[in-house]
């Protein structure tokens, strides 16, 4: 048994401890927020483990042995979530057009922002750094929007229509720009998916609707050994992500679709999975990206051009909170906040950027199209919209709670 031990790959032990490591991170982090009171969001914190943990520090793990897979699937279950979150009904309306236009000019302001800032660098590299500025973290920005009750008020409505169009704007242009076809190419790969990924929705529709004895099935193995309604999620899930794969798109995408999806199932009133699907992703898989994302991160070169780290915060809170601040202010669309310190609290929410600037910094890197060193410090600036824009936000919120007439002001 010693001989046999010894023959064995050291693989396998090495992953098991890299993960026991991780799961420590993971069980930390959220006990660490609540006894700082929500001071330090839980995503920073599993980032700083992942920081700690990773080579660039105490090495103490790794991504060998399967934990980049696991990480992957993190990362799946994050923009499924994410999608699922998503009222298609965002996008649409006065207000839904609205935002899309203000993402689009904070797009291209953000790559103004960056050309400027580094004309001699590659065209594809400042659509990808654009791209992450202007990204809202509608996920990472819920609970914070439903703790203070701002979903039913003009506020949070605002806040859910520019974070639904700052998730989906720029999942979407990373399939476009990011690639190495051109763009009508890449336009029409995106619509053979969106194609593509119609029709695998449509088949367990069309069985629900059609096959009441699928729907009846489905009620009676929803919990206990079965739990069939969460591993056909997880196939729709892996389904959408290998097929956003095989059109050379990022998995992303496909990830999001799939949530689109599962929204449409679960709104006609099938087995709801929600908080089984919660508890696999925020329990286990998604904890697991973030501490894989911050093993990626150089805290050494963060450290060593602090005024660049300085300089995406603040590039991030022009691209994406300007616009936001602006269009609330000048265009009408019917449900404008008129309270400045509103506009002003709607445009750090909307500049509250993690989880798809992780997403786009690995694409980039992974394309050659950015450099490890830049994306470390524009994950950290990511991370400091995190910590320190929402904690803004709500400091505005409570001065203006304790003046009765802010609301009047214009």
């Amino acid at each position: 048994m010693i001989l046999l031990a010894e023959a064995l790959p050291s693989t396998e032990s090495s992953a098991i401890v890299s993960l026991c490591w991780i799961a420590g991170a993971a069980v930390l982090a959220p006990v660490i927020s609540r006894l700082v009171r929500g001071a330090v969001p839980g995503v920073v914190l599993l980032l700083l483990f992942g920081v700690a943990l990773g080579p660039n520090a105490l090495g103490w793990a790794g991504t060998e042995g399967g934990v980049e897979l696991l990480s992957e699937l993190g990362l799946g279950m994050l923009f499924l979530l994410a999608g699922y979150e998503l009222d298609p009904r965002l996008l649409g309306g006065r207000s839904g057009r609205t935002a899309w236009l203000t993402w689009l000019a904070g797009l291209v302001f953000a790559f103004g922002l960056v050309s400027l800032a580094a004309s001699d660098t590659d065209f594809a590299a400042r659509i990808a750094v654009a791209i992450a500025m202007t990204s809202t973290a509608l996920g990472t920005l819920l609970p914070i929007v439903k703790q203070d009750g701002l979903l039913d008020k003009p506020l949070g409505r605002a806040v859910l229509a520019h974070g639904a169009v700052g998730e989906l704007g720029p999942v979407v242009a990373m399939s476009v720009l990011l690639t190495s076809r051109n763009v009508g190419a890449s336009v029409l790969v995106l619509v053979l998916f969106a194609v593509a990924a119609g029709l695998i929705g449509l088949v367990p529709q069309r069985m629900l609707d059609r096959l009441p004895a699928f729907g009846r099935l489905l009620d009676k193995t929803n919990g206990g050994a079965d739990q069939l309604p969460v591993r056909g999620v997880l196939l729709l899930l892996l389904l959408l992500m290998m097929v956003a794969d095989e059109f050379d798109l990022d998995v992303v995408l496909g990830a999001f679709a799939a949530g689109l999806i599962l929204r449409r199932l679960m709104a006609a009133g099938h087995p709801a999975v929600e908080s089984s699907l919660e508890a696999i992703g925020f329990g286990m898989l998604i904890p697991i990206f973030f501490v894989v994302s911050g093993m990626g991160i150089d805290i050494g070169a963060v450290a060593s051009e602090p005024l660049l780290w300085v300089l995406f915060v603040a590039f991030i809170a022009l691209a994406r909170g300007l616009p936001v601040w602006l269009s609330e202010r000048y265009i009408p669309h019917g449900a404008n906040l008129t309270s400045t310190r509103e506009r002003t609290e709607l445009a750090l929410y909307a500049a509250t950027g993690l989880p798809i600037i992780v997403a786009v910094t690995q694409v980039a890197t992974s394309s050659g199209l950015l450099t490890e060193d830049l994306a470390s410090t524009l994950v950290a600036a990511g991370a400091t919209t995190v910590l320190i824009f929402p904690f803004l936000a709500r400091l505005l919120h409570r001065d203006e709670s304790q003046e009765p007439s802010s609301s009047a002001k214009p």
